[in-house]
């Protein structure tokens, strides 16, 4: 028995994966067969019918509109039969064939042969895998746009349920409250003002892996129609239509992305569940549907300090992007506390700035301070002339700064470790916990070229393979690529070097006091604009090229896919963005030399920190880049999608319509929206935040504010594009963020040793404490203290003035090196303090709640007593052998 069942289940991996190249079906009388569904004639797809304007007048299964033909009723998300679910919908566009001319008609016939043929395979496939099938065609005289909605019957849903792993309820039970700051506000008796009843949540259950002999056991099974979700059923139709075969195997013609990317498809989509605007007459909330109930209560402007219904998330898009919504939420609240900090840090520094002895010092000095020319053909200058830019560098370098940047690095790890947490919650409640790699099956087109067959070590089944070693060689080439890319963004990073030297120059030489004073100011904001749109220009590029090299690496399953495109991406990412404020942090002003012993790049003279020090030219890099990427983002992921979704609709208008009578079909309406891009940009973009508010934040204390800003309006432009803008993703599983955490982890370490040095060697901060310690305490004196006297020999101004701890002949003084030990000190204990207390808390905070692992194992118990009788009745089959 046994054995025949596994001869079915084989013959059913055939029938997807394996078709002839002549397009036969292999019919068998397990889940694939067509007992349970209705014929779909193949005529409708054939290059015959196409060519001779054939249309299919099959009285269930097609339905032909022409222009403005009477309409039909609206039936919902279901076949024509009102009881059958819509699961999933393909179309594709044929042009009328007297609109063709001359050789492009010819070659149009061609084209759409062949496009034809594939569907007709396809359509083909699928009809030997179950699903049931049924046509609409909405035409007027240039086009007809074909509607394939797809649907999965009971037997069918039950295969994959248990192929896939699909969890199914043993037993309800009560809702958790999964928001800390609910809780905390619940016992102190503060009112909620976040807390908000959204209708209709899912209920929770314990739950186990479905197995369809323990059918009785799971709650729901007899109502056939409800048991499955909607989200479930899609995945097992995605299965379905991503495994199936529509062309040559050796080719990689499998797929319906496939047949989407070669045009034969020109969009393949689940259904979203109806309109998301609520109805124009009074309604009962139980009895909006869940778009609506996500747009009213989640996706609009007034909800933005409303907790997310992440349980409504999940249900309708699935648990990948339920958990970014989740992470971004809790990201948005973490950020609140900082940019409080933040914020005030910045006010103190505001309202002490008048107290500042240096700058008193450097305001009153008049031309006691005759500093050395900045260029070769600059003059002389007095310090007191940056009197200005003394005052405003203190915002950005005080006591309060480094306090703050301390205050971020204890922030950026424990923020992590409470992630942690709430993601095994999140596991947890959405039955993703047990969900892991090995448990995905290879990508289709890895199945498709792969060239050999191994049996995978995990499950013992026999999978496609392809060899380590090639794709270590291909991994390596690709890692050359990115190296090649990387100088490309250093060179534009020397451009960009060059071309503020050379405003600098222009300034100074402009004979303007004004523009002399500002001279560095202006330079350093004009090549951040342009530096801004080069690294925005170069992330287009790379992304494209780094999309092409991870395919070509063949990577077995769609995480691993996923995971190595991401850190391609990335690592180009935090070169492009982070390089122009590393340079200026860490590089800038180091290499100037003195006096007749200037350092030189190509002729010019190298870089020296402004009269505010790099501190402040830092803030004004990161204000540029960070806030400025931050409003290009808003503005294009808020007007492209409503550009996309116009031009849509416009193509669209005189074949569907836009004011027809009575309720549009859904099919219609979403394939006027927008195709999902994915969650890939939308981490990307708060990933790169992070680390602009956590590795430089000791020159931006604002930093957290206008991330916090920033997010409350990702969080609704994001919601209201998946609700209303886009068309319904395919929902996908997830266990946690992916690579995401693993980025953010490391960019949380780096903070701790960026911050380190930044206080150390770019701030003032250690000079002036180790002048209070050795000399004065109120810092009388430090401003001629560390400036040094050019060399006698430099004839040009003997006696000019420069920034730096030397003596007379250029030699560095006692002081630079007793403050080089203080600063090496300082970094050696402020990076082992703050990892000991991240150690700690990793210690002392656990990754799983003690809570969490009561329920599981009460859900394993729970599991085991359904299993039960399984397990009886193989200790009676073996009894007899024993004997």
């Amino acid at each position: 028995m046994m054995k025949k069942s596994w001869e079915l289940r084989m013959g059913d991996r055939e029938v997807l994966l394996d078709m002839d190249a002549r397009g036969e079906a292999h019919t068998t009388a397990s889940y694939g067969s067509l007992q349970n569904g209705d014929f779909f004639p193949p005529r409708c797809f054939s290059a015959a019918a196409l060519e001779d304007d054939v249309l299919c007048d099959d009285p269930i299964h097609m339905r032909c509109i022409k222009g403005d033909n009477q309409m039909v009723s609206k039936m919902g998300n279901y076949f024509r039969d009102g009881r059958t679910k819509i699961d999933f919908v393909l179309v594709w566009e044929i042009r009328s064939r007297h609109k063709q001319r001359g050789e492009g008609k010819r070659n149009g016939i061609c084209e759409d042969r062949e496009s034809a043929e594939w569907r007709d395979k396809f359509v083909q496939n699928l009809q030997s895998a179950g699903l049931l099938l049924e046509k609409e065609e909405t035409a007027n005289e240039k086009k007809t746009i074909h509607f394939l909605k797809v649907s999965a019957p009971w037997d069918v849903l039950v295969y994959y349920a248990e192929e896939l792993c699909l969890r199914a309820p043993l037993q309800a039970q009560q809702h958790l409250d999964l928001n800390t700051s609910s809780v905390v506000l619940k016992r102190l008796c503060v009112p909620n003002l976040m807390m908000e009843s959204v209708p209709n949540r899912p209920l929770d259950y314990y739950t186990c892996a479905f197995r369809k002999s323990k059918m009785n056991r799971f709650l729901g099974s007899e109502d056939q129609d409800t048991y499955f979700t909607n989200t479930q059923r899609h995945q097992v139709v995605y299965e379905i239509l991503a495994r199936t075969v529509y062309g040559k195997k050796k080719r990689t013609e499998v797929g319906v992305d496939r047949l989407v990317n070669e045009g034969a498809y020109t969009a393949a989509y689940p259904l979203h569940e109806g309109p998301f605007r609520l109805p124009s007459y009074e309604t009962c909330s139980d009895e909006l549907n869940q778009r609506q109930v996500l747009h009213f209560y989640w996706a609009r402007w007034c909800k933005w300090y409303k907790y997310q219904p992440l349980d409504h998330i999940r249900e309708y898009f699935g648990e990948k992007i339920a958990l970014y919504f989740a992470w971004l939420g809790f990201y948005t609240a973490w950020l609140l506390p900082a940019a409080i900090v933040g914020t005030l840090v910045f006010v103190s520094g505001v309202i002490s700035m008048d107290n500042n002895t240096a700058a008193e010092d450097i305001c009153n000095s008049g031309a006691k301070y005759p500093m050395c020319p900045l260029c070769k053909t600059c003059e002389a200058w007095n310090m007191s002339d940056i009197c200005t830019m003394a005052k405003l560098g203190y915002l950005f370098d005080h006591p309060g700064t480094v306090f703050f940047s301390v205050f971020m690095s204890f922030w950026a790890v424990t923020f992590l470790e409470f992630w942690k947490r709430k993601m095994a919650t999140l596991a947890h409640h959405w039955d993703c916990m047990d969900f892991h790699e090995e448990e995905e099956r290879p990508r289709p087109e890895f199945a498709a070229t792969a060239p050999t067959v191994e049996e995978n070590p995990v499950t013992g089944v026999k999978e496609p393979y392809f060899p380590e070693k090639t794709r270590l060689s291909r991994m390596f080439t690709g890692s050359m690529v990115i190296i090649l890319m990387l100088c490309v963004v250093i060179i534009f990073l020397v451009t960009v070097v060059m071309c503020r030297g050379v405003i600098s120059v222009m300034m100074y030489q402009s004979g303007s006091p004004v523009l002399r004073t500002e001279a560095g100011t202006i330079a350093n904001i004009c090549s951040s604009i342009v530096n801004l749109g080069f690294i925005l220009f170069m992330g287009q590029v790379y992304t494209a090229l780094a999309e092409q090299l991870t395919k070509w690496e063949m990577h077995r399953t769609q995480t691993q896919h996923d995971n190595a495109f991401t850190l391609k991406v990335f690592i180009f990412q935090f070169v492009n963005f982070y390089s122009s404020p590393f340079y200026v942090a860490f590089f800038k002003g180091r290499f100037v030399g003195y006096p007749t012993n200037y350092g030189t790049l190509f002729g010019m003279r190298n870089e020296d920190c402004g009269p505010g020090g790099c501190l402040i030219e830092l803030a004004e890099q990161l204000f540029i880049i960070m806030v400025g990427k931050q409003l290009i983002n808003n503005i294009q992921e808020f007007i492209i999608p409503k550009v996309k979704a116009w031009r849509q609709k416009r193509t669209l208008a005189s074949v569907l319509g836009d004011n027809e009578p009575g309720e549009p079909r859904r099919w219609e309406e979403d394939y006027k929206l927008v195709p999902c891009g994915g969650l890939f940009e939308e981490y990307l973009e708060m990933v790169l935040q992070f680390g602009f508010i956590t590795i430089f934040v000791a020159a931006f204390p604002l930093a957290p504010l206008f991330a916090l800003l920033n997010n409350w309006v990702e969080i609704r432009l994001d919601a209201h594009k998946f609700v209303c803008e886009y068309r319904r993703p395919v929902a996908e599983r997830a266990q946690n963020i992916g690579v995401w955490f693993n980025i953010l982890e490391a960019l949380s370490h780096l903070s701790v040793i960026a911050n380190a040095f930044l206080i150390a060697f770019t701030s003032d901060f250690l000079p002036r404490l180790l002048y209070q310690y050795k000399f004065s305490n109120d810092l009388k004196g430090y401003v001629n203290f560390s400036l040094a006297y050019a060399p006698l020999n430099y004839t040009d101004y003997p006696r000019c003035r420069y920034k730096a701890f030397r003596d007379n002949d250029g030699t560095y003084t006692l002081f630079y090196w007793e403050l080089l030990a203080v600063r090496l000190g300082f970094i050696i204990a402020f990076e082992h303090v703050v990892f000991f207390v991240l150690r700690a808390i990793d210690w002392i905070v656990p990754d799983v709640p003690e809570s969490l692992e009561l329920k599981i194992k009460r859900e394993h118990y729970l599991a085991k007593q359904a299993l039960a009788e399984n397990q009886e009745a193989l200790l009676q089959a073996t009894r007899p052998l024993d004997s």
